[in-house]
């Protein structure tokens, strides 16, 4: 077992917001350790989606996943937060100023408080029902994220759900693939900008659109797809040409052992107060898709904000005996170090 780690902030979590936490606490000199169970910073931006385009980030346009979480590393490298990565927390002990935090890989760390960060908690993607789907799967010939969108030129597509994440890559590989969207209702759950854009390219005929279908059944042999069995309600079929199916039915959360921390949730969610974003018990705090609080949008702008609003709260416990004297980064700078 390696000797404890000592810090004011313990971040369970190190997604985007969790990184942008860094950064907050950083600017008020209080120092911290990130703490997530992948074994990469980045949360769902790098392990499911590194090249997808996001639109709602100040002063970019558009920017890569990927690309936001290595400016991210940047904006915080000045802060050298130790990251304790591949790792699961377990166990949660103490209480403000004093709370001690078990790994299980054996890791201790002591905080004076603590940041849950942990987004979608645990994450998997939701499987669809059909027969020998591991094998497609092992084969690649299903796949539940794109990491690269350049190793799928050429194939066929078969796209299923009607949220962001299927109609954004209908979007995105129309140019370089053939692509049928799977949906069993015209009606998407996507933003109506871009769902109306698979409207307007599915009119051009850039894009198939199979509805009202759902995935019946995979054709293929030794994990090779050949095509797609949907069907309707009424039980008509159709058989769609496929090398790869892209099922996004969204992620399954699992907070692990956090939610045996007896803090206050709703469903999978962890209830905060939405001035401070602290849960339940005094001095953890939750901000980013985990935390609800009336208002909540499951936004990463909002979860930025959320970090600076707990750094702040933090401050007092972290520096009992210390007044913070606020001064904006424009006439402060960046401290070499917390």
């Amino acid at each position: 077992m390696t000797e404890p780690l000592t810090t004011d902030v313990a971040i369970v979590g190190a997604g985007p917001v969790g990184l942008f936490a860094v950064f907050e606490l950083g600017m008020l000199k209080l120092s911290s350790v990130l703490i997530d169970a992948l074994t990469d910073i980045g949360g769902q931006c790098s392990a499911l989606y590194p090249e997808k385009p996001i639109f709602d980030i100040p002063a970019h346009p558009a920017i890569g996943a990927g690309e936001l979480i290595a400016r991210l590393d940047a904006q915080i490298s000045p802060f050298a937060a130790p990251r304790l990565l591949g790792r699961r927390v377990e166990t949660l002990t103490g209480g403000p100023g004093n709370f001690s935090l078990t790994t299980d890989r054996g890791d201790e760390i002591h905080a004076k408080a603590v940041i849950l960060a942990a987004g979608a908690g645990a994450f998997g993607p939701n499987r669809p029902p059909l027969e020998g789907l591991s094998d497609y799967e092992a084969a690649g010939a299903v796949q539940y994220h794109v990491r690269r969108r350049e190793d799928l030129r050429g194939k066929r597509i078969v796209i299923a759900g009607g949220g962001d994440s299927a109609v954004d890559w209908a979007l995105a590989l129309k140019d370089i693939a053939t692509v049928a969207v799977v949906h069993r209702r015209p009606k998407f759950r996507a933003a109506p900008e871009t769902a109306d854009q698979l409207d307007a390219a599915a009119a051009r005929g850039e894009i198939e659109m199979v509805i009202p279908y759902q995935l019946h059944a995979l054709h293929g042999t030794g994990g090779r797809l050949v095509s797609v069995e949907v069907a309707t309600l009424k039980g008509e079929t159709r058989h769609l040409p496929a090398d790869i199916l892209l099922p996004f039915f969204g992620l399954s959360m699992d907070l692990g052992p956090i939610a045996a921390w007896g803090l206050e949730r709703e469903g999978a969610h962890i209830q905060v107060e939405a001035a401070t974003c602290q849960t339940s018990q005094p001095g953890v705090f939750a901000i980013g898709d985990v935390a609800t609080y009336p208002g909540k949008l499951k936004l990463i702008l909002q979860g930025f904000s959320e970090a600076a609003m707990a750094a702040h709260a933090i401050f007092p416990l972290a520096r009992p005996n210390e007044a913070l004297h606020f001064e904006y980064s424009t006439s402060k700078g960046v401290p070499a170090g917390p």
